[in-house]
């Protein structure tokens, strides 16, 4: 869908603005974002359109997760890119070198969700888990939800136990014992099309939170995450019933750390 075509959809979420137009400083200032790219090709109404998407799906992310907004920048080392280029057919991507979620400028819409977890996931992954890489360098970026399926271990916080539950909740079964029935339909997944890409943890993790973000009845925005319902791609998503187990865990993780943050 190009962007233009959002100038007439109806997008359902308090009105963080007061009708007033927002600019990518805008975005910048209020999620203390870390450096800010627009491409060349952007036109101004683009640009001008594209900020107000962004502004409000950060904004209802924010209000989902029950985070003061500033944090949505982590801490100032989550970088943000518009219309800048990519590859083909890719609505956007998170590049964990430059920390840096990138947005297509036609096919971005639906994607910042699960971007915003790849960001989060590696941002978090050296606060959760010691990674000592004096002993055993790493020439990969390091994810949190890599690092418990390696059992890599946690440092101890209540805000890390809080983050391996809802690991758990996510990719093992009720009684922890076995892997979920999501896991399971993800490997099938990637054996049909002889890969590895939708069993990785990475990629598992950030399904579950773009899916679980799109079934809360307060927010409708299809800027911000769409498409986790649609019949034809149910199989490498959860489910109605863990979905909602899911965003429990999100919010038993995310509303303590916003509380914390607001003091």
């Amino acid at each position: 869908m190009k962007l233009t075509h959002f100038k007439h959809r109806t997008r359902c979420g308090p009105d963080y603005r007061h009708g007033e137009p927002a600019t990518f400083k805008d975005i910048q200032r209020t999620f203390a974002m870390g450096n800010l790219r627009v491409g060349r090709w952007v036109t101004q109404e683009e640009k001008a359109l594209a900020a107000n998407l962004i502004y409000d799906s950060l904004a209802d992310l924010a209000y989902l997760l029950a985070l003061p907004p500033h944090a949505i920048g982590l801490r100032g080392t989550l970088n943000l890119a518009f219309g800048t280029g990519g590859r083909q057919g890719v609505q956007a991507h998170y590049d964990p070198r430059q920390r840096e979620l990138a947005l297509a400028k036609n096919a971005g819409a639906g994607a910042l969700a699960h971007e915003f977890w790849h960001a989060f996931d590696h941002y978090i992954a050296d606060k959760a888990f010691n990674l000592d890489t004096s002993v055993q360098p790493t020439l990969r970026p390091r994810f949190a939800s890599d690092c418990w399926l390696e059992n890599c271990t946690p440092i101890k916080h209540p805000l890390n136990e809080r983050l391996m539950a809802l690991f758990a909740i996510t990719l093992l079964s009720d009684d922890t014992l076995d892997k979920h029935d999501y896991v399971a339909r993800s490997v099938r997944a990637d054996q049909a099309l002889a890969q590895r890409y939708f069993s990785t943890p990475t990629e598992m993790m950030a399904r579950a939170f773009e899916a679980a973000i799109e079934s809360c009845a307060q927010i409708d925005n299809a800027y911000l995450v769409a498409g986790t319902m649609r019949q034809d791609v149910q199989p490498v998503y959860p489910d109605i019933t863990h979905r909602q187990g899911i965003y429990q865990a999100v919010l038993a993780y995310f509303s303590p750390l916003g509380n914390a943050l607001s003091r």
